[in-house]
This record gives structure tokens, sequence and C-alpha cells, in this order.
């Protein structure tokens, strides 16, 4: 039988973290790392532990349209300044503030107990770099001498040239060096070579030993020496969202974790959402939280919150706003933040804060292992259990828009007494959930 190889180590802390991913753009009103800096606090109440930035480099302004990616020209955006589109990576885009303002809020985070990662965009720049000069041969090049594009149109960099990488190594440690930022988010991470972020992550050990490192990519060696998580695109954006969009059985949710937990290596870490920028930009004005209901998304961040992994939320997710969040600028639309005064608001942020909770005060949740529990209903319900040596937690989801009533195939005795629930009742090994009804309870 084949083994499949360890994760590298991580800090200790981070299988019990939250994360929160802020948007600049749609945060607040100015868009501003300043504004940003002031809803924190906030953060900090909810229980979040690791806050990333989105890109707050410059902008490549280049108004020659064909440099804009699809997506860019079906947004009706006449603005080029496209985040992931990047000028200039050693500058604060003025957009966004200032470098004081960058120190602010990260000294901020810091006092109130979070760490800071920043968005990295490597397989790509903007098509007027301030590099391009005096390095044309920072980007990849076709025969005829013109500069080879990716999948977005933008320039794509080029990892043949040590320079370059000499280039970007010191971009990663001026940003950790200089304002004490305790990781990154890097972009299209898988599209980048490998040995590269090898030698990134070796680099920023030596400023800091606990940097933390998200690969947006599904790479399953990302975590044997570089990476600390991953995103799970195969999970979170395809098989999550048909589950609970009525389009695919319950199981379909662990037959995918199933397969993700054999191929990744062993103590691999995963982050688990259902919103992100490209999907609130993407999904236009049938974002989750309307598609799959209030409800629904209730359900999903029990789930997220419950099952192994990095819980990850999304600008204003956790007061159950749901309007577009275009990546574009001149497009107006913000968090509406006065929707937690509202019910639906207000339920959905004490919904969120005691799932940060118990992930903070219940080893099962950061650090045991994930048993799936047969039931008579797979179709409609998700059972399991997370278990370390002393102490059990059953979780019960149904994602459905139907009520769902079915026994479980429990593996021993014992009543567990509930620590989060909504329209369920639990007698023996019987289970009566409401439509997106759930249960989380500890073995007794």
């Amino acid at each position: 039988m084949e083994t499949r190889p360890q994760a590298r180590e991580f800090p200790a802390w981070l299988k019990s973290s939250v994360m929160y991913q802020i948007f600049l753009r749609r945060f607040t009103a100015e868009g501003t790392i300043k504004a940003a800096e002031a809803k924190l606090p906030m953060l900090a109440e909810l229980g979040i532990d690791l806050v990333y930035l989105c890109p707050i480099c410059v902008a490549d302004t280049d108004m020659d349209k064909t440099g804009w990616s699809p997506r860019h020209h079906a947004s009706g955006s006449e603005d080029p300044r496209n985040p992931y589109r990047i000028s200039d990576y050693y500058t604060i885009d003025p957009e966004y503030g200032t470098d004081q303002d960058l120190h602010d809020f990260v000294d901020t985070a810091h006092k109130l107990g979070m760490r800071v990662l920043l968005d990295i965009v490597f397989f790509h720049c903007g098509p007027t770099a301030v590099f391009l000069k005096e390095h044309p041969d920072f980007v990849v090049r076709e025969e005829d001498g013109t500069v080879k594009v990716g999948s977005w149109r933008f320039p794509m960099l080029n990892f043949a040239s040590h320079e370059l990488r000499e280039y970007l190594w010191d971009n990663l440690e001026y940003w950790m060096r200089e304002f004490a930022v305790d990781g990154y988010r890097c972009d299209v991470s898988s599209a980048v070579p490998l040995d590269f972020w090898v030698e990134a992550r070796q680099r920023l050990e030596r400023l800091n030993p606990e940097v933390i490192v998200l690969s947006e990519g599904e790479r399953k060696a990302d975590q044997l020496y570089a990476f600390d998580m991953n995103y799970t695109f195969a999970w979170c954006n395809r098989v999550l969202a048909s589950v609970f969009r009525g389009e695919s059985p319950a199981s379909a949710a662990r037959e995918s974790w199933e397969t993700l937990a054999r191929e990744y290596p062993q103590g691999a870490l995963l982050i688990r959402y259902t919103d992100n920028h490209d999907i609130a930009n993407d999904a236009f004005e049938n974002r989750p939280e309307r598609a799959w209901t209030h409800a629904g998304m209730d359900a999903a961040l029990v789930l997220l919150f419950t099952l192994d992994g990095i819980p990850f939320l999304y600008n204003g997710q956790e007061i159950a706003d749901e309007i577009r969040h275009s990546i574009y600028k001149g497009i107006a639309e913000t968090v509406q933040w006065d929707r937690a005064e509202t019910e639906i608001g207000g339920n959905r942020f004490t919904l969120v804060q005691t799932l940060c909770q118990l992930r903070h005060t219940e080893p099962p949740l950061a650090n045991g292992n994930v048993v799936w529990v047969d039931n008579g209903a797979p179709e409609a319900l998700l059972s399991f259990l997370r278990e370390t040596a002393d102490e059990r937690i059953l979780v019960l989801v149904n994602p459905t828009g139907h009520p769902v009533s079915t026994s479980l195939a429990l593996p021993s005795a014992g009543t567990y007494q509930p620590l989060l629930s909504a329209g369920a009742v639990l007698a023996g090994s019987t289970i009566t959930l409401d439509a997106f009804g759930y249960f989380v309870g500890k073995h007794e």
C-alpha cells in the first residue's frame, strides 16, 4: 500500500485559526487601508485570526483594451486598474493609501491579536510594469520577441530569469521586513515553478520563522516544502456549490472530500470557503448568499467551520452581505454595513462569532480526525465526527431545502450535548432536520 508523504510542519496555532479576506474596493465606501483599519476591532470581536488583503500594489493604467481580461470587458468598467494586473510591486497604490497606512493597519491588527497576509501576483504583471524597460527579459517572449500573455491576457513573468527571481524574492522580503506582514496569499501559485516558492519560503523563514503562506492552487506537492495551505476549487467552487444549489446529492461533498484526502499529503491544510472576490465578481447578481438562501449559507458555514482545514470568510459575509462585488474600478457597490443592524445580519454575526469561538475552544474541531458517519439519507445529509483521543463532536448538516429524518450509524453509545443547533432534533441514533438544519454536539 502506497504511503502518502507528510506535509511540512506549520505553527500549531494555525489549525484552530479563522481567515478573513478583505477586498479593499468593496470593503468600505472609502476603499482604503485606513478605512479598513477602523473595522479591525469588529473582526477581532468576531474571532478572526488571519486577515488577508487583496493586492495593494500599483495597478497598471494601460488603456489598450487588448491587454484587458475577458471578465474586465464583461464588467462594463472603463477603468484599466485591475488589482491583479500590477505595474509596481514595491509601491502601494495611492487608491488604497500610503506606507504609513499599511504600517498602522498591521500594527493595529497585531495589537488585536490578528496576523496580516498580503496578496501577491507573480504569474503575470501589467503591460507597462516599471521594470520592463531595464529588464525586458523579466517577461516571457514569443519567438518574434513580442510579449507572451497568459490566461487573462497579461504578460507572463519569466522564471527562467534568475534576476527576475531575485527581484521577486526581494519583494517578498521587503513587505515583511519593512511592514512586519506575517505572510502571503499567492495568486495563481501553481503556475509558478515550485522551486521558486521553496527558495522563497527559506528566505522568509529567516525573517519570521512562523511565516504563513497560502497557495491559490491545487498542486499536491505545495505543502511538502513551501506552503502551509491550499485552495480547494474542486470541493468549494464546484462540488459544494452544486450540493447547496440542489444540483448534486449531499453525498457528493463527502465523496469529493474523501478523494482530496487521498490525494494531498498527510496533514495537509485546505481552506474552506463559500465566497471570495472571484466568486463575488463572477456570480454577479447570483452570489451564493442569494442562490443558496441565507439559511443555506448558515448551514454551509457550519459545515466549513466544523470540517478539517481553515475556515475562510469574505468581505461582509458575517453580516450576510449579498450584493455584487466587482473587482473593477468604477463599479460602486460596497459592503452594506448597516445590514448588521437587521435581524438577518445580526443573526449571521452571532452565528459566525459562535463558530469562531467553537473553533478556538473545542480541540476536536481544530485537531480531531474526520470520521464520516453513514446515514439513511446520504442524498440529503452530511454526517461526521471530529475525534481526538479523549473527545468527540458530532456534526450533522442538511444542505437541502427539504426536511430530512433518518438514522445514523453512530459508532458507540452515549448522548451528544448540543453546542450549536438549528431546526434539529437528535433522539438516540435518529436525526430530524429542517431544511438547511444543522446540529453540532459534544459526546458525553
